[in-house]
């Protein structure tokens, strides 16, 4: 099975394919560039390096949200795009998911955090039992402090990765009375790989969707749309 993976729900520009337990390639940039300029030019260096013919591909996974807006319309388009080009099905991974499965059988729980502006972050709370990820809380959005605070009542270890990371990583330590330590470089930031992965193992489950059927999970109103509503409009 081979599944060709995107993610440009934040920061991070990631490509991957995956075939069964390998990683065939893996194209990923953190670094302050448009996502509709760089998406589609890493998807093509990795198939003229690979020699891939996306005709062979299973699916697209993609994922899916919470993040970016602007990023997530991209990242949907993109593989939308691919899904109908190659009639394909999708594979809809939830953002933070995702993330988690970066700490494939961490111990104690696993808690993503993705900066979501306002005192408020993208996450959820996770763990790994019986070689599979496990949701202890479903991805959502929330303040910070609140999200602390049910890690503490939770009691146990957590390890924290995301972008969310160096911008609550003071509150963090002030409030959070459990153990807990924070992802190293390689695995604390998206990654189309792990998109790829947990999109394999949601496949494999019958969790697809065709092309037209996908839409990101934004999990709250964008700020324009805010600012409406305080207007009346």
């Amino acid at each position: 099975m081979k599944i060709l993976a995107l993610d440009s729900s934040g920061i991070v520009a990631s490509v991957a394919v995956v075939e069964d337990d390998t990683l065939l390639a893996e194209y990923t940039v953190n670094y302050k560039k448009t996502h509709s300029q760089t998406l589609l030019p890493m998807l093509d260096e990795i198939v003229k390096m690979t020699e891939l013919d996306l005709n062979t591909i299973d699916a697209v996974a993609v994922a899916a949200g919470p993040g970016s807006f602007t990023g997530l319309r991209i990242g949907s388009a993109t593989a939308k795009g691919l899904g109908l080009a190659l009639e394909k099905p999708l594979v809809s991974v939830p953002t933070v998911e995702a993330l988690a499965y970066n700490l494939y059988e961490a111990s104690g729980l696993v808690c993503p955090i993705m900066d979501a502006r306002r005192s408020q972050v993208y996450t959820g709370i996770y763990r790994f039992s019986g070689h599979n990820l496990k949701v202890v809380a479903d991805q959502m959005a929330v303040a910070v402090t609140e999200l602390l605070e049910q890690l503490n009542e939770l009691g146990e270890p957590v390890t924290f990765l995301g972008d969310g990371v160096p911008v609550f990583r003071d509150v963090i330590a002030r409030t959070l009375t459990v153990p807990y330590s924070f992802a190293p470089a390689h695995v604390n930031k998206q990654r189309a790989a792990a998109v790829a992965a947990l999109g394999m193992v949601y496949y494999k489950e019958g969790r697809i969707q065709t092309a037209a059927e996908h839409n990101p999970d934004y999990l709250r109103v964008s700020q324009a749309e805010r600012e409406r509503a305080e207007r009346g409009l």
